[in-house]
């Protein structure tokens, strides 16, 4: 479905599931911004509540990263992330969009579903293997029909995390 795909470490490792780092809470149904620093903001001070770092800290490595490049992996979808200094436990927050923003993507097309990963600075491969995880999962088309479709957030984060 996307043109990039990440893989994991090891072809051996198990596979990382999503439950074991995106909490139910964490997943924000029908957000409203103005645009993509906007968005990341928004993004990063709901991640800094959580990972008990400060929001400047959680924005500029997000930010860095996507200097290097967009995040935005097309068809709608963004997946921005980035290890920042005092995370202790990777973090992820899912967002569904309402209206999509212009995110800079590989197909120009605006993103309407975000999946923040926040890992902690010192983790490699959990922080590979988190991206993984997400970008496997949204390669199923019905999935992302069902993010796009859901009702609440409850049923978002089910469709996300069904096995």
């Amino acid at each position: 479905m996307f043109p990039i795909e990440v893989k994991a470490m090891s072809d051996t490792a198990p596979v990382m599931k999503i439950k074991s780092f995106l909490r139910p809470e964490s997943v924000l149904i029908d957000l409203r911004v103005p645009d993509k620093p906007a968005l990341l903001r928004a993004l990063a001070q709901v991640a800094a509540n959580t990972v008990h770092v400060s929001s400047e800290s959680v924005f500029t490595e997000i930010a860095r990263r996507e200097e290097l490049g967009s995040t935005g992996i097309g068809e709608g979808v963004a997946i921005p992330h980035a290890r920042v200094a005092g995370v202790e436990k990777a973090f992820a927050l899912a967002a569904r969009l309402r209206p999509p923003v212009n995110f800079d993507s590989i197909d120009g097309r605006p993103v309407d579903l975000v999946f923040l990963l926040v890992a902690p600075q010192s983790s490699n491969t959990e922080h590979l293997n988190l991206l993984a995880a997400v970008s496997r999962k949204l390669r199923d088309r019905s999935v992302v029909e069902q993010l796009r479709t859901s009702v609440d957030a409850e049923d978002f984060y089910r469709a996300l995390t069904a096995e």
